[in-house]
């Protein structure tokens, strides 16, 4: 022990090489300590599958919230205009007016109804029918990008409809079969209001890649839509789509400017806030949950710890005698266990981050495995298993890690730092 009482003698400062080289040999495993050894392997194993963990589930959710959020305000405007004291019948002017507002990409007149599709089987499908310009159709990029069969070309000219993937294959149609419409708001008569019925050629195929959307939505001319919802020279609705989502209230005022006419305004976050903040709560409960992985690896800390501080009593009382002081002590057991929360946070980091990277292979290789579909797009809505890592949201990952790992210390180094000597050296 010369080498450590120089070391100790020579009062040396705060973590230094002494105080270092201690705590790397508390750290390396002895025939005799075999179970300290085997409990800091578990913690540090603990961190590492704890911190991985945390950081593709959050990176998966992630990626579910922006594909869906995509997806649903591609097909969906992010403000929605509605007409208060008169029918929309000046849309065109309006539109025209809105969309030249700063930080606004298109306004497109929209006439919406519910109908019940009819095709060659089956019993027929609710469906919402869109009536849309053929130029602002072609704008929505999700569905106009997404054409499998048939072609947009002429949609305003003729009588043909687009409707989804889904739809179609529910209802047996195919390109240039006829879909039959039924809308119960139909022609008034004496004896009462009846549906009307009417069919249309199917002159495209979408897929957008969401089921809700490809199995429901039938886009049909607008001045088709006027004739057939009774809406002659009038919108429905005007939706806006904008540069940022994100920054839709400070585009309120100056589309109410714009419009020059009273209108409510609805945005993207009031249609889907039940939607949207389900996810958020799932998201935060699951952090809650997968933090509990990374205290108990913590609180394994503590207990190998313990165990290390009771084993080594004999040479803390030597160091102390030799000079080390408390504060020595203290720091040395605390450079133990903060190593093994180091160590296990950054290989989870690194393991986390490899994870999501190759998050659909991985998918793919136990879908061969398992022989079953993984993540059924069906079920899911998506045809891949997304994941985004959010740096701020990883950071607070690897803070909140290094902190429990930090925490899990003080407690064994402040008892091995209060070890009494003579107590040690007489009990040994």
């Amino acid at each position: 022990m010369s080498e450590a009482a120089a070391a100790a003698r020579s009062g040396a400062g705060a973590f230094s090489g002494f105080e270092r080289m201690v705590a790397w040999r508390y750290l390396r495993s002895r025939r005799k300590e075999t179970v300290i050894s085997v409990i800091a392997s578990i913690s540090f194993l603990g961190i590492m599958l704890g911190v991985a963990t945390l950081i593709v589930v959050m990176a998966v959710m992630n990626g579910f919230r922006a594909e869906l959020l995509t997806r649903i305000l591609g097909v969906n405007g992010h403000l929605i205009v509605q007409p208060l004291d008169s029918p929309l019948e000046d849309y065109a002017q309006v539109a025209s007016r809105i969309n030249g507002v700063p930080g606004v990409k298109y306004a497109i007149p929209l006439i919406d109804g519910q109908v019940l599709a009819q095709g060659n089987v089956g019993g027929g499908t609710g469906a919402l029918v869109r009536g849309i310009r053929g130029e602002d159709l072609g704008k929505i990029s999700i569905v106009a990008g997404n054409i499998k069969q048939g072609t947009l070309d002429g949609f305003d000219t003729g009588d043909g409809v687009a409707i989804g993937k889904r739809m179609a294959e529910s209802l047996g149609l195919v390109l240039g079969d006829t879909i039959t419409l039924i809308s119960p708001d139909g022609d008034v008569t004496p004896l009462g209001t009846t549906p009307r019925m009417k069919g249309y050629k199917v002159a495209a195929i979408f897929e957008v890649g969401m089921s809700e959307y490809d199995s429901s939505i039938v886009y049909m001319p607008f001045s088709e839509a006027q004739l057939y919802f009774n809406m002659d020279g009038r919108a429905q609705t005007i939706e806006i789509y904008v540069d940022n989502p994100d920054n839709v209230d400070a585009l309120k005022p100056l589309v109410e400017q714009a419009a020059q006419r009273p209108v409510d305004l609805v945005d993207w976050r009031q249609r889907n806030e039940t939607f949207f903040s389900a996810l958020q709560v799932e998201r935060n409960v699951m952090f809650m949950i997968l933090t509990l992985i990374v205290l108990v690896a913590a609180l394994n800390i503590i207990s190998g710890l313990i165990m290390l501080v009771k084993d080594k009593g004999h040479d803390i009382a030597i160091l102390r005698t030799m000079g080390a002081s408390r504060g020595a002590i203290l720091r040395i057991f605390l450079m133990t266990g903060a190593a093994i929360g180091v160590t296990g946070t950054i290989a989870g980091v690194l393991l986390g981050v490899v994870i999501c990277i190759n998050i659909e292979s991985i998918r793919q290789f136990f879908s061969w495995m398992t022989g079953r579909i993984l993540f059924n797009p069906e079920l899911y809505f998506l045809s891949q298993l997304p994941a985004k890592m959010d740096p701020r949201e990883t950071t607070y990952v690897v803070i909140m890690a290094l902190a429990l790992s930090f925490l899990a210390t003080v407690f064994p180094a402040w008892r091995a730092a209060r070890l009494d000597p003579v107590e040690a050296l007489r009990y040994e």
